[in-house]
């Protein structure tokens, strides 16, 4: 008998249409297990916990942080095999690799939703956290980490993103590619990862790890940036355009604001590949000049939690500034 504990925090997957036409999130995690059971099998032991209940589009940090710490739990327990989180899919991304910075141990943490809601005749909810479940239970998973299980695909954490509003394919791993896939309620691996330190999830104070983003576009000042920075953030993001660039506008703030004490990464808008400190005038070889820290591929939405994360745990910027790079490496 395997053991897999199925977390719920809302999104697509356990909403249902009310009266006035909007789907919100209402379905409990007994209710999403209970379309599945025929297809886990007697000899998988499915324990339910619901943790939140929100559309993903509400999640914070302190929720993130609460999906981690009770992800971590359970791990804890010597009978549990793997743990599978229901979350909605608009910033599943985000959380899955809040999830993977902070929680370690050789069994899988497994991400899953749906883009269409549970009352819907064609959901494909049962299928995904059905799939979810198979890889959190399968040895082959065994310190794969966390990871996404999405339309029979499994894909890391780190560089998952959401591609499509509405279909059902929502999600891939751009620049990485996928782990592997399920099918007929088996795994199929084709590549691991490598393992990254883990962040201390007891230290996380989200009070302290202020990151916004920034988008560049041409003709950007850098109204934006100083606002954020006076409004108590400790860290930014930059959207930038190409492989890293922006204005000379934005180059003198980031020097400034980086001189303040204040850890500004550069990324990009651009689906994939790398982002690079190639141009002047504005570009990215003087925004790392400035101060900018490079993210490798990450982009803004996982480069902002990979900053958080750091901001939350250490007050020391130095250590965030060297820690960073390792945290968003490829």
């Amino acid at each position: 008998m395997r053991t897999v504990a199925v977390l719920a925090t809302g999104g697509t997957i356990a909403t249902r249409r009310g009266e006035d036409g909007t789907v919100v999130a209402r379905a409990a995690a007994e209710e999403l297990v209970a379309t599945v059971r025929e297809r886990t099998g007697a000899d998988v032991d499915v324990l339910v916990e619901d943790v939140l209940r929100v559309g993903s589009y509400r999640m914070t940090l302190e929720r993130m942080a609460q999906v981690a710490g009770r992800a971590a739990a359970h791990l804890r327990a010597p009978g549990t095999d793997g743990v599978v989180v229901t979350h909605g899919t608009d910033t599943l991304e985000e959380t899955a690799f809040f999830v993977d910075l902070f929680v370690e141990g050789e069994r899988p943490v497994v991400l899953t939703g749906a883009q269409r809601p549970a009352d819907a005749p064609d959901s494909d909810g049962p299928r995904n956290l059905a799939d979810a479940i198979t890889v959190a239970t399968s040895p082959e998973a065994s310190g794969l980490g966390t990871v996404v299980v999405f339309d029979g695909e499994v894909l890391p954490a780190r560089g998952v993103r959401k591609v499509h509003t509405v279909a059902s394919s929502a999600f891939a791993a751009p620049d990485g590619g996928s782990l592997g896939w399920v099918r007929e309620g088996r795994v199929h691996l084709a590549s691991r990862r490598e393992h990254r330190p883990h962040l201390d999830l007891g230290a996380f104070d989200a009070a302290r790890a202020r990151v916004d983003v920034v988008a560049c576009y041409p003709g950007v000042d850098a109204t934006a940036l100083r606002a954020f920075a006076a409004a108590g953030a400790r860290g930014l993001v930059l959207e930038a355009t190409g492989a890293g660039n922006a204005t000379p506008e934005i180059c003198d703030a980031v020097a400034e604001l980086s001189a303040a004490g204040l850890v500004v990464v550069l990324s990009t808008r651009v689906p994939e590949g790398p982002v690079a400190a190639i141009y002047g005038d504005g570009g990215g070889a003087d925004l790392l000049d400035a101060g900018a820290l490079l993210s490798g591929r990450t982009r803004p939405p996982q480069a902002r939690i990979a900053l958080a994360a750091l901001l939350g745990v250490h007050d020391d910027v130095a250590a965030v500034r060297e820690t960073f790079p390792r945290l968003c490496s490829a």
